[in-house]
């Protein structure tokens, strides 16, 4: 069974977006870190390794969480990219494993040469 979104809520100038679960859970997540871990192929590819290192997305602002039907929303980014569906069972997972999730994409960037602007 998994968890379902008792409340969403969008803090722009944080840059934050505060999930709440029905299991007790919370999580809140950088636009930045949403941004770069967007189920779109356009960040993921059309399978397994085909993923696209997102950069310079340090500064990215949510301009609307958009609801999709009673199992996702849409975000819709000021860069222009709103293709991906963030199903709850994917904004879970992205919660659960913040931590760990952060540091693949640090290392990634650190590998490839790029500079985040802003410190962690």
């Amino acid at each position: 069974m998994s968890a379902t979104p008792t409340e969403i809520r969008l803090r722009k100038k944080s840059r934050l977006l505060v999930v709440e679960f029905d299991d007790g859970n919370s999580f809140e997540f950088t636009f930045e870190y949403l941004r770069v871990h967007s189920p779109s192929a356009e960040v993921k590819g059309h399978g397994p390794g085909q993923g696209f290192l997102q950069t310079g997305k340090e500064d990215v602002v949510i301009k609307s969480v958009d609801p999709v039907g009673h199992y996702a929303v849409r975000l819709v980014f000021d860069d222009g990219h709103d293709t991906g569906l963030f199903t709850w069972a994917y904004l879970y997972e992205l919660g659960r494993d913040r931590t760990a999730n952060w540091q693949r994409y640090l290392d990634r960037l650190k590998a490839a040469g790029y500079a985040r602007k802003k410190p962690d």
